[in-house]
């Protein structure tokens, strides 16, 4: 059973919220578990009628941590499944996460960051990247985390993640903030509706076993020795999508003197601030990382090895920050220009902050969201 809202190609004007929603159910999601908290609640407002529509399942889950461990189930029994929250839900899915990916299902959610830390507030924020990029729960596992920058992305990405879920076996989210998701923007969804009965079998669901040797899914392991051997083999995989799903886009940075290295709408901002630049003859590039982890540590590398600085701009204290200036190692000057809180950049200050870089005119701690390190 199928309602195919929008033909491939078709261009509508949605808000990023809704287009996610679209995405996945475009993509095969027939479940859906989560809880309101803002700036997401469009998302759950949008499948509760639209799930309907294809024959899925909605609900309102009576807590995040319900909602998390309902996709652990649906997973289980082979359903395309999606959640999604905002920063402080999110935590409260952690537990839920690391069962999942011990157990190794197939689920999409997605966080649209808001403010934080605490309950903080509900403006746009990218302070959730080392919760999505760590793990965010307990123990050794990873998610794959994907970055869109615009709403197209938003109705895109979907599928995507959940292809990339489905082939290792992970829970794959999407990491965006607030302002995409409340923002509208034309779209086309560039994939053709997914016909879920023709999503190929998997041989680890649980569907009953009439017939067939029985199957459990499991994530306690008490003996240490099986335990130890199941992280390896989790191990194994992460370095498996480490080395075949890096996505990243380039722009400007054949002849760069300056590379900003920014993802989600920092890297929109980043984009008018070097068109900006460029017009007053400065020679500045974007590296913008689409998938968060996998991380593009080799392209940040080989950049840093050709480019003497490297600026980092996000809506954090902070984070993203870290893992470019692990992976320039010391070959590159690292500026961070980073607003915490709910504040958003514009380009006129993000082209000062240039400015100033190349000039090497930025003293260590000068003031908290304007820093050499």
């Amino acid at each position: 059973m199928g309602i195919e809202k929008y033909k491939k190609g078709t261009k509508v004007l949605i808000k990023g919220n809704e287009a996610m929603a679209e995405g996945a159910v475009r993509a095969g999601c027939r479940f859906f578990g989560g809880y309101p908290i803002t700036p997401q609640n469009e998302v759950p407002e949008y499948l509760s009628w639209r799930l309907f529509e294809v024959g899925g399942t909605f609900i309102q889950a009576e807590s995040e941590v319900a909602a998390i461990n309902m996709l652990y189930g649906a997973s289980a029994c082979g359903t395309r499944s999606m959640t999604s929250s905002s920063g402080c839900g999110i935590s409260l899915k952690q537990e839920g996460i690391s069962y999942i990916a011990s157990a190794e299902l197939p689920i999409f959610y997605a966080n649209m960051i808001r403010g934080g830390p605490g309950l903080g507030n509900i403006a746009p924020c990218q302070g959730d990247y080392f919760q999505a990029t760590r793990g965010g729960g307990h123990g050794d596992y990873r998610v794959i985390v994907l970055a869109p920058n615009s709403v197209q992305e938003m109705g895109n990405f979907p599928k995507l993640v959940y292809d990339l879920a489905d082939k290792y076996r992970i829970p794959a989210m999407i990491l965006a903030d607030g302002l995409l998701g409340q923002m509208m923007e034309p779209v086309s969804f560039d994939f053709d509706w997914v016909d879920i009965s023709k999503i190929p079998s998997k041989d680890y669901i649980l569907n009953g076993c009439k017939g067939r040797e029985r199957r459990v899914i499991n994530t306690l392991h008490m003996d240490v020795d099986v335990l130890e051997k199941h992280n390896w083999h989790l191990f194994e995989k992460y370095n498996k999508i480490a080395a075949n799903e890096i996505r990243f886009e380039e722009r400007y940075t054949d002849d760069a003197e300056l590379i900003i290295v920014a993802y989600g709408t920092a890297a929109r901002i980043a984009v008018d601030a070097i068109v900006k630049a460029r017009k007053e003859g400065i020679k500045v590039g974007l590296l913008r990382p689409i998938t968060l982890w996998p991380f593009p540590e080799d392209v940040v590398a080989k950049l840093a090895e050709r480019v003497g600085k490297i600026l980092v701009v996000e809506m954090s204290l902070g984070q993203l920050v870290e893992d470019v200036r692990m992976f320039a190692n010391g070959k590159s000057e690292i500026y961070f220009y980073g607003r915490p809180g709910g504040v958003v950049p514009n380009p006129e200050e993000v082209l000062g902050v240039i400015k100033r870089a190349m000039k090497s005119n930025i003293k260590a701690g000068e003031f908290c969201h304007l820093k050499k390190l």
